[in-house]
């Protein structure tokens, strides 16, 4: 039977709506000193997990004077079961939404410290804060007494439908999966794909990945292509590389002291120019008679793919002018013509071997 509201129910009620604020005060002053101390650690996980409890302490404490105060009064008890229930829900959504933001910072923080995990792939934190979500949810009905068995035959039935119709955006969910899972690509990796596009991994996520390309723009790639081309991954399996650079010297050179200006300038290089390999073997090979140059290979060594171009364009300028120096000559192509009882002879590069009855000709009319 319901009796009268008093003047010390109005208190009692007063006093614990009072008490859930106090509370909600101190936790959020505690969780504020907490934050400060988890500022000082080198793991993120407790930054993540007091970020969360920021948001769901307090609520909670909140929500608790509240449920105290509607226990005080003497509501009806239709009131009070809806009170009840609206509180519990409120409190649900609470916890479910700091959990969600716990686990996803938690496995967030665990990629970006281990090596050969993407530490930004927003796939596997989309796919966590959703489920966690999608599970409160659920709690949320069975709270107000809705049956979610039905619920999960009807998904379980329409499920079917859902996949056929978004066969494309599943194709590229369960290709950013597969990908992250074989750790062939990653953030920060450099990669080129067999058609072209080429650049710096920005993101992988749901349904596609970004590259930044060295221009500066960002380049989108559905993850079902990206795992269907051939591509080149310049980080894996470790970032330094060794870049080739063509060169030629005249016939008439000495190729020992070539060799030996050469290696001075690629140490040279090596040792002051930023993103080069200070501990790289300078190496020189010759391989080709050409057909106006001896040609060779400098081996040059670079932290990482895009080092390339600055190293190359010092290493070509220092050379050029270290070969003026030393006198030694680069010949530039040539071709000679020659006349001969009133035929022209076809152009012919020098160092091209004909016997004089073989040499080709053009008869002018």
């Amino acid at each position: 039977m319901k009796r009268d509201l008093t003047v010390d129910d109005l208190v009692i009620a007063g006093i614990a709506v009072a008490a859930g604020l106090l509370a909600a005060f101190g936790l959020r002053m505690l969780l504020r000193w907490l934050r400060k101390h988890a500022d000082r650690t080198n793991w993120g996980g407790d930054d993540v997990i007091v970020d969360a409890l920021r948001t769901v302490l307090p609520w909670a404490a909140v929500a608790g004077g509240a449920a105290s105060a509607a226990a005080a009064l003497p509501l009806v008890a239709g009131v009070q079961h809806t009170v009840n229930q609206v509180l519990t829900v409120l409190l649900i959504f609470v916890v479910t939404v700091a959990v969600a933001r716990i686990v996803a910072g938690l496995m967030q923080t665990v990629t970006q410290s281990r090596s050969g995990v993407a530490g930004s792939a927003t796939i596997f934190v989309n796919i966590t804060r959703v489920l966690v979500l999608a599970i409160g949810f659920l709690v949320v009905l069975q709270t107000l007494g809705i049956s979610i068995a039905p619920m999960l035959t009807a998904l379980g039935v329409g499920g079917l439908a859902v996949a056929l119709a978004l066969q494309d955006t599943l194709a590229n969910l369960f290709a950013g999966i597969h990908i992250l899972a074989s750790k062939t690509v990653q953030r920060g990796d450099y990669i080129r794909l067999s058609s072209g596009e080429e650049g710096y991994v920005e993101d992988i996520n749901w349904r596609q990945t970004t590259i930044r390309s060295l221009s500066n723009n960002l380049v989108v790639i559905p993850n079902g292509e990206l795992a269907k081309t051939n591509m080149t991954n310049y980080m894996r399996p470790e970032q330094e590389l060794t870049i080739l650079v063509q060169a030629g010297v005249a016939y008439d050179s000495d190729l020992e002291h070539v060799e030996r200006v050469t290696i001075e300038v690629v140490a040279e290089v090596m040792t002051e120019i930023t993103g080069a390999l200070p501990d790289h073997e300078p190496l020189v090979r010759f391989h080709t008679f050409g057909d106006s140059r001896i040609g060779f290979t400098v081996i040059l060594g670079v932290g990482e793919f895009s080092d390339q171009y600055r190293i190359k364009h010092e290493f070509i300028k220092r050379l050029h002018r270290r070969y003026r120096e030393e006198g030694i000559r680069i010949p530039a192509p040539t071709r000679t013509v020659a006349l001969q009882h009133g035929a022209v002879v076809i152009p012919q590069q020098r160092g091209a071997q004909f016997e004089p009855d073989e040499v080709p000709s053009v008869r002018l009319d």
